[in-house]
């Protein structure tokens, strides 16, 4: 089964389970290179993405674009999706027990996309993979887990609401380029030891 099709069949079961929580809003899945190297991961969809039924495509997702566009990248060229695949009511913060529902759909899409670099946008999102990091202190850094790298990065919505915060994200997006270049040596390595190990 190509990506392509696997992602389809993982939709399906999303659809079909009716055991997750926010059965109401519109299911937002996920859209973008299915081989890309770099997957960005928020937390949940906002009013723009529900009706739209597309991650990233509000205010936040504007400047998602034109973060993506100032390093030479196209939106098309990655992957974008969320944990939580529906919107929770009046854009609250998802409840754990919402993340925990979803995880096992955003571990299937992982798997199957297998990007080099997870960017992870906001919080919630970086402790899906990093369940003792701290957003304001390891924005930008570079974590391995398993055969994957995960760079957290401030979610573009909180970026909108201080300059401050919108300098810091802006600064981690023009780094990823370079991480990307980074984490492919790094594997690189990492590959050619266990072959030779062997």
């Amino acid at each position: 089964m190509d990506k392509e099709e696997a992602l389809k069949k993982l939709f399906q079961e999303v659809v079909s389970d009716k055991n997750l929580p926010l059965q109401e809003p519109n299911l937002v899945f996920g859209e973008g290179n299915v081989d890309a190297e770099v997957m960005f991961v928020g937390e949940a969809p906002g009013f723009h993405e529900n009706e739209e039924k597309r991650p990233f495509v509000g205010r936040g997702g504007q400047l998602l674009n034109r973060n993506i566009e100032k390093i030479g990248w196209r939106r098309e060229d990655v992957y974008i999706t969320n944990i939580v695949k529906r919107r929770p009511p009046d854009n609250r913060d998802p409840l754990p027990e919402e993340i925990e529902a979803y995880k096992p759909y955003l571990t299937k899409q992982i798997e199957i996309i297998n990007p080099l670099v997870v960017a992870t946008l906001g919080r919630f999102s970086m402790n899906y993979f990093l369940p003792g990091a701290k957003i304001t202190r390891d924005q930008g850094k570079v974590f391995r887990v398993g055969g994957r790298f995960i760079v957290p990065i401030l979610h573009p919505a909180a970026a909108l609401r201080a300059t401050g915060m919108l300098e810091a994200f802006e600064e981690v997006f023009q780094k990823l380029p370079r991480i990307v270049s980074r984490c492919k040596k790094e594997l690189a390595k990492t590959e050619n030891e266990s072959t030779t190990a062997n």
